[in-house]
């Protein structure tokens, strides 16, 4: 890769070598962001998890629980991310009619970003709701993992617009 490449991906030194970015400089802001995940279930299934009758228990608590869960460990599953001292990470289950929508929220004070927090929280929380239904459905399918906005940073807020 050559040298005026690699100087604008900053996961890359200038040899072309995977780093992890240095941050100590960079100020510390308040940092948010919100991502989300969706499960695509069949109305059988659907209906199973609405009247909690899934051989597994409580799959919408479980997931959520685990999308927290998730938030707190992604440096352990992205190489390159830094371990944050994450200030909040709230995970929300919508059923709707075609499937489950879960929207991560993950906040802290830091001098580098949560964006991959929230989308680690979003898809472990779908991985688990398939794994919670996959006795009943296993074409179930985790699709539009996709980070839906963010605040704080030098690179200042986002959001995606609607789609």
């Amino acid at each position: 890769m050559a040298k005026k490449e690699s100087a604008r991906l900053t996961h890359l030194d200038e040899e072309g070598k995977a780093r992890m970015v240095d941050v100590t400089d960079k100020p510390v802001t308040v940092r948010r962001a919100v991502a989300e995940a969706f499960i695509s279930l069949s109305p059988a299934t659907g209906a199973l998890l609405a009247e909690g009758r899934l051989p597994k228990g409580n799959a919408l608590e479980t997931a959520r629980l685990a999308g927290i869960m998730a938030a707190k460990r992604t440096p352990d599953l992205i190489p390159l991310c830094h371990p944050l001292l994450l200030s909040h990470v709230d995970v929300e289950a919508e059923a709707g009619d075609k499937g489950v929508r879960f929207v991560a929220t993950v906040s802290t004070a830091g001098s580098t970003g949560v964006e991959m927090e929230a989308l680690t929280a979003a898809s472990v929380a779908a991985l688990t709701l398939y794994d919670m239904v996959k006795a009943v459905e296993k074409g179930a399918t985790i699709g539009r993992v996709r980070l839906l906005e963010k605040s704080g940073g030098k690179s200042g807020p986002y959001r995606r617009k609607q789609s």
